[in-house]
């Protein structure tokens, strides 16, 4: 599998993307779990992302024991801050936070210096670790300007100090991250569903990130769902909710190009964000080795340029 530089660090160009071995909307078993890793492994994946908000820490543990046999020289791993998991005072049961996992711990969120190192503490001991490749500031969309006066610089104090390779934020916005890419010496942004084949609307961030030598790593390429099959049905989901009319229509226009040219929608989607030269990789999450393995098949399928021409139109 091709290999692009992240700040001299190598990553696959379709990463694994670790939620759904968090019991991201559905429990997902261990072997299961386990399974698709090997998968991922056995396919040439060499990148794989996680964080502490992915099933209460249960993505990194299962991500930990993953790849403990594996040569830690050999793999690329990323994990976020910003969400420390303490002691749930009132348990109900279940988390209420989109995965099944039960909610004996509770998300805080925490941007500070301290609180950037006590979750990277946190995050290697659950993955079993004793470095991580790249760390990403998650979600600080109520907490940008602490994000850009803290939590990066300490990142960028750790990386400077050779504890982590590499600083970056991983957002479902661009507003935000361009400030980033503007303002701090980050080195990488994870940019979710907002630069794929239906929205392109982080074309501004992309174009700054190019002038600062920043990397993207693309994430949610399907856009929630509405990418994921040859023919967007009705109810399908965008941004984690219904798509409106109007971006369902344009969805199956770009099918309906796909198909007339015998392509399947899904692959067009997983393989459009690799053709910018900013994106180094691509993040997916794959639940299974059933999963992977159709992953690896849509990254692997020919696409004419004509096509993308017509997708581009």
């Amino acid at each position: 599998m091709k290999v692009r530089s992240v700040n001299g660090i190598n990553v696959t160009e379709l990463g694994f993307g670790g939620a759904s071995v968090g019991n991201l909307h559905r429990a997902t078993g261990e072997e299961q779990s386990l399974a698709a890793i090997d998968a991922a492994w056995a396919g040439g994946i060499r990148y794989f992302d996680t964080a502490p908000h992915y099933g209460l820490g249960l993505s990194e543990r299962r991500l930990g024991k993953g790849l403990a046999r594996r040569p830690r020289d050999e793999y690329v791993l990323s994990t976020k801050v910003g969400r420390l998991l303490v002691p749930n005072p009132s348990p109900q049961g279940t988390d209420d936070d989109g995965f099944e996992v039960a909610d004996d711990l509770v998300r805080q969120w925490d941007f500070s210096r301290d609180g950037v190192r006590r979750s990277i503490d946190d995050s290697l001991e659950r993955l079993g670790l004793d470095r991580i490749d790249i760390v990403y500031v998650h979600d600080p969309d109520d907490f940008v300007d602490q994000a850009i006066a803290e939590a990066i610089p300490a990142l960028i104090e750790l990386r400077d100090q050779g504890v982590i390779g590499a600083v970056g934020a991983g957002m479902n916005q661009w507003e935000a991250p361009l400030r980033m890419v503007r303002e701090t010496d980050i080195d990488v942004i994870m940019l979710a569903g907002r630069w794929t084949l239906l929205d392109r609307s982080g074309a501004p961030l992309l174009a700054a990130a190019a002038e600062k030598g920043v990397s993207i790593v693309d994430a949610a390429p399907y856009n929630s769902g509405l990418l994921s099959k040859d023919r967007p049905p009705q109810g399908a989901l965008f941004n984690y909710a219904p798509a409106p009319p109007e971006l369902l229509a344009r969805a199956n226009e770009l099918a309906d190009v796909c198909a007339k040219d015998g392509v399947r929608l899904p692959d067009a989607a997983l393989q459009f964000p690799l053709r910018s030269p900013q994106v180094k990789a691509v993040v997916c999450g794959m639940s299974s080795a059933e999963r992977v393995n159709d992953t690896l098949a849509r990254l692997a399928a020919p696409i004419e340029e004509s096509t993308w021409s017509a997708l581009d139109g």
